[in-house]
């Protein structure tokens, strides 16, 4: 129903996590949130691109962004913009904790897989 007024509520204690340790929050049809909580440092995870725009917010930790041949360092308070389709990936730096927003939804038909 396009006029769809319901208000949605999500717990991340009990929202379900996906297979790369990502908590599903609330989403909508055009837009979706995930939680990164507490990942760990370690190696650059594998470069991926997404049929998807992701934006994110960091909450705490370091982490280097590495996208389209350029590096930025996300550290908290800061936000980045991932276009869809653009060749990115992710170095954890220190404990890191981050919410994302993902336009379409991420998790729609498994565009978020590894």
């Amino acid at each position: 129903m396009a006029d769809d007024k319901t208000v949605k509520k999500v717990s991340s204690k009990t929202s379900p996590k996906g297979e790369m340790g990502q908590k599903y929050l609330a989403d909508g049809k055009s837009v979706s949130m995930r939680l990164w909580e507490s990942e760990e440092p370690g190696d650059a995870k594998p470069e991926a691109s997404r049929d998807y725009e992701t934006v994110g917010y960091v909450i705490s930790g370091r982490a280097e962004l590495h996208l389209e041949g350029q590096m930025v360092l996300l550290e908290p308070g800061d936000s980045w913009l991932v276009p869809k389709g653009a060749s990115h990936t992710y170095k954890i730096l220190e404990e890191f904790t981050a919410v994302e927003a993902t336009s379409p939804p991420a998790e729609a038909h498994d565009r978020d897989k590894a």
